[in-house]
């Protein structure tokens, strides 16, 4: 049995989708219309499936492509080896600004030291409240930032409040799961990522270069 539409023209089927992309046109160019604000975001990454640290450091290659400068802090990271820090730590630092630090501990599961973990976050924090008041730093990355407030190694409205307070310019992106309420509230966007499957459920090893 022949589908509506199978024995139309090639003529009507141009017509049809020249009308379906006039009216999505006309969709988008009022959203753009729309969008008059000029100001940094906050951008939310959250979520027990995978892809959070690849969409900031995404984010991170797209603002150094244009020139602009960029702050990395990886809170719970920094005993492994980071493939997307090799690369852009390899940049020209005459041509590309970038800082990236990390807590230098290894993940807090591992480490079982409270102190030492709150210590090296505390650590971490003074660099990154430090970027966040600079005016010439226009992307700031917070990575894990969910796990050093939901273990308390950070207090939260000093946290929230050096966020708040950031240059109007400076775009800042959190990453990590359980992301409290008052994070989706600060932030203007916000992306839930949902796994549907994953390899490692079936006992296959995580494979350097692609989930680290």
């Amino acid at each position: 049995m022949s589908e509506p539409g199978d024995n139309d023209s090639a003529q009507d089927k141009q017509a049809r989708h020249k009308a379906r992309m006039e009216q999505r046109k006309k969709i988008v160019d009022e959203g753009v219309a729309r969008a008059l604000t000029e100001r940094g975001v906050v951008l939310l990454y959250t979520g027990d499936g995978k892809g959070k640290t690849t969409a900031a450091v995404g984010t991170v290659t797209r603002a150094l492509g244009y020139g602009y400068s960029a702050f990395v802090a990886q809170f719970i990271k920094g005993a492994w080896d980071c493939g997307e820090k090799n690369l852009l730590q390899g940049l020209p630092a005459d041509r590309y600004r970038l800082e990236w630090q990390q807590m230098g501990t290894d993940f807090t599961w591992e480490t079982q030291d409270f102190e030492a973990d709150k210590a090296a976050a505390e650590a971490l924090w003074v660099k990154a409240r430090a970027a966040l008041a600079d005016p010439d730093t226009y992307l700031v990355v917070l990575d894990e930032l969910t796990y050093a407030l939901n273990y308390r190694w950070l207090d939260r409205d000093e946290v929230v409040a050096a966020i708040e307070e950031r240059p109007e310019a400076q775009t800042v992106i959190i990453t990590g799961r359980g992301a409290k309420q008052y994070l989706r509230d600060l932030a203007d966007t916000v992306t839930e990522m949902r796994p549907l499957k994953h390899a490692f459920e079936a006992g296959i090893a995580a494979r350097r270069g692609i989930e680290w």
